[in-house]
């Protein structure tokens, strides 16, 4: 009996152990949460204050909320949101119709310079975009694509594209060859082998390559600003408006801000699972 009830301590002991590291873990996972969010909150906050209010030392944290700031974001917001779905969406399509193809080609027919082609792309992420803007700068004047849509998804498109072709490489990489083997046996073609086998397959990484490309072009404001004006400027060139000469308007510019990541933040809460599964899909065999 005796040992019974020192077994029964032990288990009861170590159980309520395990709960309190469980429930430290659970709060300070809570904690580093909140102050990874506290940016976005206070912004949001900001966006229902007066000017005043936003400017005020030490901060107001119980005001009456107001929507003047977000009836004056509005007012350049939809053109910009436009030009903003365009470029990401059609730079993403444009950058998978391009990369896919070639992520299959190196990954399933690899050459002797297969990894040297996917470091060259690799590389090219590696110069910093202060480096190229006077060249590229010149070849759209010359092309006419300074201001236009057209332009911005060509320039979305190239940026995205090495992050295609790396991640749809290593998700096709992890497809087991026996199938590709089987399908020539049924006399598959290599068009059959990429619609019907690397591609379905591929879908999980095809879901999490798609969302990344689209924050990536989404968040853009280096070349956003620098090749576009006004008949094309996206959302992240938008929020520089609200930065005058009479000073910086912080609630209009949080109002802004709120406006221009809540599409990307509701379709990244949509997309989450879909997310996580393209991200962990190939990390183990």
């Amino acid at each position: 009996m005796t040992t019974l009830s020192n077994s029964g301590n032990q288990a009861r002991a170590q159980a309520s152990r395990l709960r309190a590291r469980n429930g430290v873990l659970t709060l300070l996972t809570y904690l580093i949460a909140l102050a990874f969010l506290f940016p976005l909150i206070w912004m949001i906050l900001a966006a229902f204050k007066t000017e005043a209010q936003a400017f005020a030392t030490p901060p107001v944290f119980f005001f009456t909320p107001t929507l003047e700031n977000f009836e004056k974001a509005l007012g350049g917001y939809f053109p910009a949101l436009r030009n903003s779905l365009a470029a990401a969406l059609g730079s993403t399509l444009l950058a998978f119709v391009l990369g896919l193809p070639a992520a299959f080609a190196l990954a399933v027919y690899p050459t002797q310079r297969a990894q040297g082609v996917l470091s060259w792309m690799l590389s090219t992420k590696f110069m910093p975009a202060v480096g190229v803007i006077v060249p590229l700068f010149l070849i759209y004047r010359d092309l006419h694509l300074l201001d236009t849509l057209p332009g911005l998804i060509l320039m979305y498109t190239t940026m995205n594209l090495p992050l295609v072709v790396w991640m749809m490489h290593s998700y096709m990489t992890e497809i087991p060859h026996a199938i590709y083997e089987a399908a020539k046996v049924d006399g598959a073609s290599v068009s059959r082998e990429f619609f019907n086998i690397a591609l379905p397959l591929s879908m999980p990484g095809v879901f999490a390559t798609a969302l990344l490309c689209l924050i990536f072009a989404w968040n853009e404001v280096f070349f956003a600003l620098n090749l576009t004006n006004s008949q094309a400027a996206p959302l992240s060139v938008f929020i520089g408006q609200f930065k005058t000469s009479q000073g910086l308007f912080w609630a209009q510019l949080s109002a802004a801000a709120t406006l221009v990541v809540l599409p990307v933040l509701v379709f990244g809460w949509i997309a989450q699972r879909q997310l996580v599964r393209g991200l962990s899909f190939g990390a183990v065999k």
